[in-house]
């Protein structure tokens, strides 16, 4: 498989709207990067926080890198009487840390904290989450090579460059200027005796 592998840590949240008025919240949260779709274990909430410590991962192969942009997290609310219902969601763009996973091979951001944004548009609690992407070998291996490649393109171009920095300093060198200088001198000469 070409492409890299994206580790979510879902950590816990806090600050999160309640929906239900009788006994503890219990909360799920649904991630979905692309077309695939993770969803977590359901977790009491105690104290306007909530645990979860649960980590997933979505495989990214090249392919679909177009379409895995951002991972989006839904906070769900598991009712005893209803199915459950969206509380908020947040959208973790992924462009750049995808990007430098790629060059480096490896990458992981610590545990942050993301703003839950509700159905009205307002914001409402933090989400914490911590992101950790793999590049796959064969990948990796493929990118080194192509930094390669350009590296020793750039040393090529810089040397050529300074061959021709080389001639051009030499001929700027005031040899033309001590040949016409001595001719002058010598005829300066002549006219002298």
């Amino acid at each position: 498989m070409m492409g890299g592998i994206l580790e979510v840590l879902l950590v816990s949240a806090e600050g999160i709207r309640r929906r239900n008025f009788f006994g503890k919240p219990k909360y799920h949260v649904i991630m979905q990067c692309g077309n695939q779709i993770r969803i977590s274990k359901v977790s009491s909430g105690k104290d306007d926080k909530t645990y979860w410590n649960g980590k997933f991962t979505f495989e990214f192969p090249r392919s679909e890198w177009k379409h895995s942009t951002y991972l989006k997290l839904r906070i769900m609310d598991k009712d005893l009487f209803r199915s459950g219902g969206l509380i908020g969601e947040t959208l973790i763009h992924l462009g750049g840390i995808i990007t430098e996973g790629f060059m480096k091979g490896f990458l992981e951001l610590t545990p942050a904290q993301y703003n839950v944004v509700l159905e009205d548009d307002t914001y409402r609690g933090m989400i914490k989450v911590g992101l950790k992407f793999i590049a796959t070998k064969e990948e990796l291996i493929q990118t080194r090579e192509d930094e390669v490649k350009e590296e020793v393109k750039e040393e090529v171009k810089e040397q050529r460059h300074s061959i021709y920095e080389v001639i051009r300093s030499v001929w700027k060198f005031s040899w033309w200027k001590l040949f016409f200088d001595k001719r002058t001198s010598y005829k300066n000469m002549k006219k002298q005796i």
